[in-house]
């Protein structure tokens, strides 16, 4: 699964659980360890923030798809658009490909026999959350691709990357999202190498990546989303 941090219309949601949480409302049983009650009890006390971008007409989107369109919804019987103050209610018809905004690109999109996004598990959805800060690098370098060695140099701060986490890579790409979308739609731009992908998913486990970027990567043939994809990823 290549969830991407264009962060995404269909989202995944990412959580990691720190510290402990001992408080409880006045005459409130205290939830027993484990359960779901004291994951919520937990949850509940932190910080919490929506990567997705609301996105609309004007959102960048690769020049092959084109933009979305956003029409009043019309009543057959009438031919005249919802409006609330004849039908009580309005609505609207969303025109759009799937990799659009923030989203998750399935197997599916470069593999006939790949999983479509309704066959993915919803245990996919929740991991552990491991990310590749490569901000202070950019500087020097902002298209600069990440590495099996900046793996390895992150390992050395911070520990093995867990089996099973999901990997983000962050670059802050999204930033020029709505301030400065000709920027954000560059290429090359900030991503993966193939080598480094390959190595996540086969020396480290990992069962996903996301990064901020329209692409994985900004070879001629897409090659580390292609490598993706294509081997269920």
């Amino acid at each position: 699964m290549n969830a991407v941090l264009r962060w995404c219309a269909t989202s995944a949601i990412i959580a990691t659980l720190g510290g402990v949480h001992t408080g409880c409302s006045k005459g409130r049983q205290e939830p027993a360890a484990g359960t779901l009650d004291q994951a919520w009890q937990i949850l509940s006390t932190r910080r919490w923030v929506d990567l997705t971008h609301t996105f609309g007409p004007g959102t960048p989107v690769w020049s092959g798809f084109g933009p979305a369109l956003f029409t009043p919804a019309t009543n057959r019987n009438t031919g005249r658009p919802f409006a609330i103050e004849t039908d009580g209610f309005r609505t609207l018809n969303y025109s759009l490909v799937g990799q659009y905004g923030t989203h998750i690109d399935p197997p599916a999109h470069f593999s006939a026999q790949g999983q479509t996004l309704d066959q993915l598990s919803v245990t996919n959805m929740i991991l552990r959350l491991v990310v590749f800060d490569m901000t202070p690098r950019l500087r020097q370098d902002p298209n600069h691709a990440l590495t099996v060695s900046d793996i390895l140099e992150w390992e050395s701060s911070h520990g093995r990357v867990p089996q099973g986490a999901f990997a983000a890579l962050r670059t802050d790409l999204s930033k020029d999202w709505e301030s400065d979308p000709l920027r954000f739609q560059r290429s090359p731009f900030p991503g993966w190498t193939l080598e480094a992908i390959r190595f996540l998913y086969e020396q480290r486990g990992i069962t996903a990546n996301g990064h901020e970027a329209m692409d994985t990567d900004t070879t001629e043939t897409l090659e580390s989303e292609a490598w993706l994809l294509q081997n269920g990823h």
